[in-house]
C-alpha cells in the first residue's frame, strides 16, 4: 500500500509514512520533527504543526477595536470616538499617521488597523483631525458569541421538567422488633393485674418512710 505525503507529495509505501500527533495527516519521515513543546522524540510533529507550535499566530493590535465596535453594534448604529478613547480600547497608542493624515482612516481592507472596523461591520463616516475624534457607521450587522448570561435566558424559557424522584418505600419493622414490643405491652399488662387495689383513703406507706425515725412518737 502507497500513499501521499501531506507536505512534499511524494509518493511512498505505508510504512515510510508517518501520522502527524496533532493533525493527524500521513507525512515521511523527512517532513517530520519530534514535538518541539514536549521535547518527547516518540511524539512526532509535522514542520507545519511544529511550525505553529513555535510561532503562533499572532493577535492584532487592534482586536480590541473590533470586539468593542461588535459590542456597540448590538444596541447603537454611530459610535464618536476620540483618539485618546482609542488609545484606551487597543491598549497602545496610535501611529503618528493617524493624527495627521485623513487616509489612514481609509476604508481599505487591504490595511490592517482599517480590518479592525470593517469586520465588526463598521466603516469611517467622519474624521476630525483638529478636534481627535472619528465617528463610526455600521454598515452591517456581524454575529457575535453568545454569552453564557444569553445562554441563561435562554434554557429559563424552555418549560421546566421536574426531576425525577423515586417515592419512599414505608420501613416495614422485623419480627424480632415486634415481638419484643407485644412481650413488652405484655408486661406492662401483668404488673398491672399483680398490684394490690386499696379501698377508702388508706394507702400503704412506702418502705423508706418507715425506717425513718420519728422522735414524737413513742416505740412500741
Amino acid at each position: 500500500m502507497k500513499d501521499k505525503c501531506g507536505i512534499c507529495n511524494r509518493v511512498l509505501r505505508y510504512n515510510y509514512l508517518r501520522k502527524c500527533q496533532r493533525c493527524g495527516k500521513l507525512y515521511c519521515r523527512d517532513c517530520m520533527v519530534p514535538d518541539v513543546a514536549t521535547g518527547d522524540p516518540t511524539r512526532m510533529l509535522c514542520l507545519n504543526c511544529a511550525r505553529r507550535t513555535v510561532s503562533p499566530r499572532s493577535v492584532s493590535k487592534y482586536e480590541g477595536l473590533t470586539r468593542y465596535l461588535k459590542f456597540r453594534g448590538s444596541f447603537t448604529d454611530t459610535v464618536k470616538l476620540g483618539f485618546a478613547r482609542i488609545d484606551g480600547i487597543i491598549g497602545d497608542n496610535l501611529p503618528i499617521e493617524a493624527y495627521k493624515s485623513e487616509k489612514w482612516w481609509d476604508n481599505a481592507s487591504t490595511r490592517v488597523h482599517a480590518k479592525a472596523w470593517l469586520e465588526a461591520g463598521w466603516e469611517v463616516q467622519e474624521m476630525h483631525l483638529k478636534e481627535g475624534y472619528v465617528v463610526f457607521k455600521k454598515v452591517r450587522d456581524v454575529k457575535t458569541a453568545s454569552t453564557g448570561r444569553k445562554a441563561r435566558d435562554t434554557q429559563l424559557d424552555k418549560a421546566f421538567t421536574p426531576v425525577h424522584v423515586r417515592p419512599l418505600k414505608p420501613k416495614i419493622p422485623s419480627k424480632t422488633k415486634v415481638s419484643k414490643l407485644y412481650a413488652r405491652i405484655k408486661n406492662l399488662e401483668r404488673q398491672r393485674t399483680s398490684m394490690p387495689t386499696y379501698h377508702g383513703s388508706f394507702r400503704p406507706k412506702p418502705k423508706y418512710e418507715k425506717k425513718l425515725f420519728k422522735p414524737n412518737e413513742k416505740p412500741q
